[in-house]
This record gives structure tokens, C-alpha cells and sequence, in this order.
């Protein structure tokens, strides 16, 4: 029960953090970026208090897939942090969640997986939910919005990290935790450099708001996210985990509608179902093979 409280409360904080990434005066590359520095201090912090071993010495092999595992996960964040900014966060976190469906029509190409008229149907599912979402009988410009452009953006992050997964299943020899580390360490040496020549770098103006918000997204959404979400990890069965971690953009949608008075049309409402039923049963199929493999 402890191990599942734990994971909910995981969930909630990554549903969250939308809301604050809104309210942080940099652009999504540098919040990228420091997000990348500051969980990487926390865990690599975290790793000698709980005594979780963590090295640099890693094989070739894995340092190429580290490389690249990391650029995709720096500039995904870059990307979902954009779609907050051009359409709303639960349009933004719905198409965030077709990084599952990229999964499912990758695996068959990368590793080798049978194809599947379940796949299918899943896939076809999420692509007309999809369409539901983005409701071309709506204004697509409102106000501050874009949504068209939020949610291709929110697309490319799924992609982007559907990749990192998949690069992820090639690492060897490598904890989940220690891989996380590297893969944050190696996100912000490429944003780095990225950052320095496409941003005006000036933090001198930055209010205390800004800079409160993005300890705790560093900190609190990352640092301490992924330390809990390690610890947990094992202790639970891989079907508890993909019902819980519905509670991530379920949490999302909920609290922008709460808070920001983000609210979803029927029509919206149901795509956003197609969706996340999609890929519940793309995660829930994905993580059978995973454990018929481990067997």
C-alpha cells in the first residue's frame, strides 16, 4: 500500500507540472536546461544518502545511446513545454500521451515484436481521438492560443520520448537509476550550447517567482520525482503500474480545469478517452512482452 501511495503521489506531481512551467519567465529551452542541471544534482545528492550506487564508468555502447537517449530527452522537454505555452495543458498532455502509441508502432520495426490487430485498432483508436482533440469545427486561434501548433508540438515530445523508451530497452549493464542520471547529465551538456546560442542569456531581471518555480521543477518534479518513482518502481506489479500512471495526465487535465478553467468540450472529452484508452492498452500489451521476455 505504501509502495502505491508513493507511486500516486509521483503521478500527481508530474501532472502538475504544467502549471508550473506556465508561470516561469525563461524560454523552454533554458527551463529544459535547468531542469536537466538541477535533477541531476538532486539524484546524483540522493544516490550516496540512499545509497544507490552510481558511476561514470560506462561502454562505449551505452555511452552512444546515452548521448543520443539525452539530446531526445532535452529537447522533448523543450517541446512539451512549448505545446504549454501555444494551447492548453490538457490538449498538451493528451497528445503528449501518444509517446505509448509511437512505442507500439515502432517496436515491430526495432524489436522485432509481432503486429497485432489489437496494435491496430489501438493505434486507429488514438489517431481518431486525436482528431477529436484537435475539433477542426472549433476556433483553432483563441486569444493566446494556437492549438494546431500546441499540440504538434506536444507530438514531437511524444515522439521524441517513444524514443528515449526505445533507446532506453538497448542500454545494458546500466539501473534504471543510474541510466536516468546519465540521461539527464547528457541533456544538459547538449542544451548547454543550444541554449548559449539561441537565447539572449540575461537572468539578471529574473523575479523570485520565476526562480522559486523553477527550483521546484528541478527539484521537486524531477529530482525528487524520479528518486521516488526508482524506489518504487519493483515493488509493483507491471499492470498496477500502468493503471496508476494514468493518474499523471488524468491529474493534468483535472487541474488545469480546476485551477486555469481549462475546460474540455464532450467532444474533446471523448477523444481524450480514445487516447488514453489507446495507449492504456498499448502500455498494458507492451509490458506483458517486456515480462514474457525477462522470464
Amino acid at each position: 500500500m505504501k509502495a502505491k501511495f508513493i507511486f500516486i503521489l509521483v503521478m500527481l506531481i508530474f501532472g502538475s507540472i504544467g502549471l508550473f512551467v506556465r508561470n516561469i519567465d525563461l524560454s523552454s529551452s533554458e527551463i529544459a536546461l535547468f531542469r536537466g542541471v538541477i535533477g541531476s544534482l538532486v539524484l546524483i545528492l540522493a544516490s550516496y544518502i540512499v545509497k544507490q550506487k552510481f558511476t561514470l564508468r560506462i561502454s562505449k555502447r551505452n555511452l552512444i545511446l546515452l548521448l543520443l537517449s539525452g539530446a531526445a530527452l532535452g529537447f522533448n522537454w523543450i517541446f512539451l513545454f512549448e505545446s504549454y505555452r501555444y494551447t492548453t495543458i490538457s490538449n498538451a498532455t493528451l497528445s503528449y500521451y501518444f509517446a505509448p502509441v509511437f512505442v507500439m508502432i515502432l517496436a515491430p520495426l526495432l524489436l522485432k515484436e509481432k503486429w497485432t490487430w489489437l496494435k491496430g485498432i489501438s493505434i486507429a483508436l488514438a489517431f481518431f481521438g486525436l482528431l477529436l482533440v484537435v475539433n477542426p469545427g472549433t476556433e483553432s486561434i483563441v486569444g493566446m492560443y494556437n492549438h494546431p501548433v500546441g499540440i504538434m508540438y506536444g507530438l514531437l515530445a511524444a515522439a521524441l520520448y517513444a524514443s528515449v523508451i526505445l533507446m532506453n530497452k538497448f542500454i545494458k549493464d546500466l539501473s534504471d537509476f543510474n541510466t536516468t542520471i546519465m540521461q539527464l547529465l547528457t541533456a544538459s551538456l547538449i542544451l548547454l550550447p543550444y541554449v548559449l546560442t539561441t537565447v539572449n542569456v540575461n537572468y539578471s531581471g529574473l523575479s523570485i517567482k520565476s526562480i522559486s518555480l523553477l527550483l521546484i521543477v528541478g527539484m521537486i518534479h524531477t529530482g525528487l520525482a524520479y528518486l521516488l518513482y526508482f524506489s518504487v518502481l519493483k515493488k509493483l506489479k507491471g499492470q498496477t503500474i500502468a493503471v496508476l500512471s494514468y493518474i499523471d495526465p488524468i491529474s493534468a487535465v483535472l487541474l488545469a480545469a480546476v485551477i486555469l478553467n481549462e475546460n474540455m468540450n464532450v467532444v474533446q472529452m471523448v477523444g481524450g478517452i480514445l487516447i488514453l484508452g489507446s495507449t492504456f492498452i498499448s502500455e498494458v500489451n507492451w509490458r506483458r512482452v517486456m515480462v514474457s521476455k525477462n522470464n
